[in-house]
């Protein structure tokens, strides 16, 4: 499980570590992965330019220590130093190895290959001064490497609050930190590269918000015992469809008709299960489910479906059209919506979701006492509780017409097997951004090909489950 934690759990397992170790120790434990990670990133040391952008906290003394670092290794480093203090012992150290350091920008070197983000850390506030925007317009296009998080994003909500940094590559410490993995400052990271401090765990405390990994999926996916049949397995029932989006239902039953439940069952117009029978002939119609998948193309019959589907007293996926009709708490069930839908329901603005996803998607999952699994970029999904999983896996362009259908349909089957409501959302979404890669092999995609490609992800990439 990859974990994030709160600024202040992270400053209190600092601050336990440095007790225990030599004065200076984490900061040079920091400055060597650094150092090694904008190696790695230019691909050599000897003849390269770095220019470091230094604020006047730790995450400048970090920067100035690799700079330091670099300059021994035949590196030509300048730092900017934004502030009218520095952290000196690294400012030493830098122009003892042959680096420059200066706070006048006109004088620098007008093409570096790469500029290190020093800013500001995991304590500064949303946005940053004019001194440091007007420094990385005048190197704009420079690829940026930034110490711990991107300056100028909200550490602790993912969210912006004006300018910061773009970077290329972070490189945090200790331990991940919510804005690498919450939107929008997510989109701001670029890459992660994690440098081990060995924090204490229970210093650390509990993290803020999780992502699972392969390892993760394959204990909590359901596989079958040596003496399943296909009512153990887990029946889901899909209603979905209309005469405006037949399409949607064919969707909807793909993603649950992966192998992972033991039968689909589909209810709708017998002009659309037709086509779903001649697609998928194993699917039946009506009758008991262990859990429902509502509201894909669902039109104005969206309603009558979500209330058929809750009069069987079962786990419920609302999805779609049907997130128009939940008018009370719906425990155990899972809501699917994307940040226009989930504004509509709260009643705010879709930009006002954008803006701080992960705020919006806890106070959903609290008001209608389940679980929200607010899709977008990096997906979360929020139980009652404020537990929050962040989906990591897919690419742009899964952001494609009715992979919404099939999420909703993998969620549905998941509940029916038998996972819990949270679990079902966060290994459905995770599974389905791991095949939509899959499936895309780095080119365009549709959602058909994403509900194809789940077995073969399972089987793959997954293995160890059979």
């Amino acid at each position: 499980m990859l974990r994030a934690h709160a600024v202040e759990d992270v400053r209190r397992a600092e601050a336990a570590a440095m007790a225990r170790l030599a004065d200076g120790a984490l900061m040079q434990r920091a400055a060597a992965g650094l150092a090694a990670a904008v190696v790695d990133v230019l691909g050599g040391a000897y003849g390269r330019r770095v220019l470091l952008l230094v604020g006047p906290g730790d995450n400048g003394g970090d920067a100035l220590w690799a700079g330091a670092r670099l300059a021994g290794r035949g590196t030509q480093v300048e730092a900017l130093l934004l502030a009218d203090r520095a952290h000196e012992a690294g400012l030493r150290a830098l122009r003892a190895a042959g680096g420059r350091a200066t706070s006048e920008a006109a004088g620098l070197h007008p093409s570096p290959d790469l500029v290190v983000d020093g800013i500001v850390g995991i304590g500064g506030r949303p946005g940053l001064a004019p001194a440091a925007v007007a420094a990385l317009d005048r190197f704009a296009g420079v690829p940026v490497v930034a110490v711990d998080v991107p300056s100028g994003v909200d550490v602790d909500t993912g969210r912006l609050g004006g300018p910061h940094v773009q970077a290329h590559v972070t490189v945090t410490f200790g331990t991940h930190k919510v804005a690498h993995l919450v939107d929008p400052a997510a989109n701001a990271c670029g890459a992660l590269h994690l440098v081990d401090l060995d924090l204490d765990p229970d210093e650390l405390g509990a993290p803020v918000v999780e992502a699972l990994q392969p390892d993760d999926v394959r204990a909590l996916l359901p596989h079958p015992s040596d003496v399943a049949h296909k009512y153990t397995r887990g029946v889901v029932g899909v209603r979905a469809g209309s005469g405006t989006y037949p399409g949607a239902a064919l969707l909807a039953v793909s993603g649950a008709n992966t192998g992972l439940a033991g039968m689909v069952r589909y209810v709708g117009p017998e002009d659309i299960a037709h086509t779903v029978r001649s697609a998928h002939p194993e699917v039946v119609g009506a009758g008991r489910v262990q859990a429902w998948v509502v509201g894909p193309g669902g039109g104005d019959d969206a309603g009558t479906m979500l209330a058929d589907a809750r009069a069987d007293g079962v786990p419920l996926v609302v999805d779609a059209d049907a997130l128009r009709h939940v008018d009370g708490p719906l425990p155990g069930c899972v809501l699917t919506p994307h940040a226009g839908e989930l504004a509509a329901m709260l009643g705010v603005e879709r930009a006002e979701v954008e803006a701080a996803p992960l705020g919006f998607a806890r106070d959903a999952a609290r008001r209608w006492d389940c679980v929200v699994l607010l899709k977008g970029h990096h997906t979360l999904v929020a139980d009652p509780a404020g537990h929050v999983r962040v989906t990591t896996t897919g690419v742009p362009w899964l952001a494609t017409a009715g992979a919404g259908d099939v999420l909703a349909g993998l969620v549905g089957a998941l509940l029916a097997a038998g996972l819990e409501a949270y679990d079902a959302a966060s290994v459905g979404s995770w599974v389905h951004g791991a095949a939509a890669t899959e499936a895309s092999a780095g080119g365009p995609l549709t959602a058909s090909r994403v509900a194809v490609q789940i077995p073969r992800l399972v089987r793959d990439v997954l293995p160890g489950l059979g």
